[in-house]
């Protein structure tokens, strides 16, 4: 274009404007308005909670004068001097869990012994008073650094009885309880449990009494003020762990398996002929499977040891990879944490069998999820909200983005054409629960040649659900329908793998 085309133009628009008679811009078309997302359903995970759900599986580690008694509980009774783990290696014991996929660890830094692995102010019976590192050592300190540096998240759990304490039972131990919580948590850095459970008196030395205590756990431990004012105001991305919460609660039993319908969701119930709820007095038989449609978001985790008891015993084995794998597969496998008791022994590290069993079962589960089947395959949705919601979300290994219905569809299929048969035996699904927990029952069909096979079905979906099938299947063409559900539907992952060898 010249630059006397250009200076006429230009002048005859200026001449245009001069006279009002300049051409009227044409309107742009209506801007779509940003598709809503779907509604939130029911009770919903806080920020501290969604991160839990991430790390999947931890461990708690029990090492106390206990281990060198060769005894499950200790009655409180034992000198500081029991306490002597001559090699004690902290990145021994988290590098083996690392390897078998651990993402966190949890100390117990007072077990119902009494005996503090820390140097407290509290009471006398504690680490500085044993050999450990001529009296100058600190256990938590130890742990929690290996941790970090091995990039492991760190909890505690301080138990709330004390076999020991002569002060246990009267009026004096709340504030030394509670005075222990906030040593903890002042020293030891963001944690992401506070562990608690329900062990709330009975036989113990108590200072040298001897005697059995009874408390009403109901109203001993102030739970309302000591987490409400402590554990919330100090550590707030710290998860709290016990029987009936708050953000995750106890799945009812230590055989490490949640049930196969298993709610994220749960309403605490007081034991028979109690009216309230707390660690130790919860009703129990409705752990396993949650509640639908319960009050608050408190989702399980399933605590199981390593070997047969919590504490080293020279005697026993630890769990084989394929038991530990099982295990995985019915506590993350059903929207639950699988967390995993390790017992280092009286030198202060993993047995060579345990560190075995744990790198074992890592890579079996390493090997297992390495790759999704259905990762390019072509997916179409009977229903699709929009855009931004579209059926493709569910194959892109981001847990950040969802497909979804529209708001009054609450059933829907989606078919999933695979490049080339596939050989698979374990489905994975995902819910997006920053929405809530919204699925109620769903199958999976194959495509055998000349008609839709039913592989599986199940109920609920949550965090995750590793449906584990009969036999392997190969298919290239497999239908998901979500047949229930009272709400608009939301699904982030959808994955077909082979267990490994």
């Amino acid at each position: 274009m010249s630059r006397s085309y250009l200076r006429a133009a230009l002048a005859l628009g200026c001449a245009a404007l001069l006279a009002g008679t300049a051409p009227k811009p044409r309107p742009h078309a209506p801007l779509r308005p940003a598709l809503r997302a779907p509604k939130p359903y029911g009770a919903l995970p806080s920020a501290r909670q969604l991160a839990w759900h991430g790390v999947e599986v931890y461990g708690i580690m029990h090492l106390t004068p206990t281990t060198f008694e060769n005894k499950e509980w200790g009655f409180g009774d034992a000198s500081p001097t029991t306490f002597n783990p001559t090699d004690f290696n902290a990145d021994q014991i988290i590098k083996a869990a690392k390897a078998g996929g651990l993402k966190g660890i949890i100390l117990v830094a007072k077990h119902h012994d009494g005996f503090a692995l820390w140097p407290t102010k509290t009471t006398e019976y504690n680490i500085t008073k044993s050999p450990f590192r001529g009296g100058q050592g600190d256990l938590v300190r130890e742990i929690e650094q290996a941790a970090r540096r091995n990039g492991l998240q760190f909890g505690i759990y301080c138990s709330p009885w004390d076999r020991n304490s002569a002060k246990y039972g009267t009026g004096e131990y709340l504030a030394m309880y509670q005075a222990q919580l906030r040593e903890l948590y002042s020293n030891y850095g963001a944690l992401f449990m506070s562990w608690h459970d329900g062990a709330n008196g009975g036989d113990g030395y108590y200072g040298g009494a001897r005697e059995k205590r009874s408390i009403d756990n109901a109203t001993y431990y102030d739970w309302d003020r000591t987490w409400g004012d402590i554990t919330r105001k100090m550590q707030p991305t710290a998860n709290i762990f016990s029987d009936v919460g708050w953000d995750v609660r106890w799945v009812g039993n230590e055989d490490g398996h949640a049930a196969e319908t298993s709610w994220a969701t749960f309403t605490p119930m007081p034991a028979a002929g109690k009216n309230v709820a707390v660690p130790g007095q919860s009703d129990y038989p409705q752990n396993p499977v949650g509640t639908r449609n319960g009050k608050f978001w408190m989702p399980a985790e399933c605590d199981v040891p390593l070997r047969k008891g919590w504490f080293y015993h020279p005697t026993e084995q630890p769990k084989t990879p394929a038991a530990l794998f099982d295990l995985y597969l019915k506590s993350v496998g059903r929207g639950a944490g699988l967390d995993l008791g390790l017992a280092p022994d009286t030198r202060g590290q993993l047995h060579a069998d345990d560190v075995a069993a744990l790198q074992s079962f890592g890579s079996l589960v390493q090997r297992t999820f390495a790759h999704n089947l259905a990762s390019r395959a072509r997916i179409t949705a009977s229903n699709t909200r929009g855009p931004g919601y579209a059926p493709k979300a569910l194959l892109d290994g981001n847990g950040q983005t969802y497909w979804a219905t529209a708001d009054a569809v609450t059933t829907a299929s989606m078919t999933l054409e695979l490049p080339g048969p596939q050989t698979f035996d374990l489905i994975s699904l995902q819910e997006y629960i920053p929405l809530g927990q919204r699925i109620e029952a769903f199958n999976a069909e194959a495509w055998d040649g000349s008609g839709w096979k039913t592989i599986c079905a199940g109920t609920s979906i949550g965090a995750k659900r590793l449906v584990p099938l009969e036999a392997p299947v190969t298919a290239s063409k497999l239908r998901l329908n979500l047949t229930q559900a009272p709400v608009c539907l939301t699904l982030s992952e959808f994955g077909l793998y082979k267990r490994a060898e």
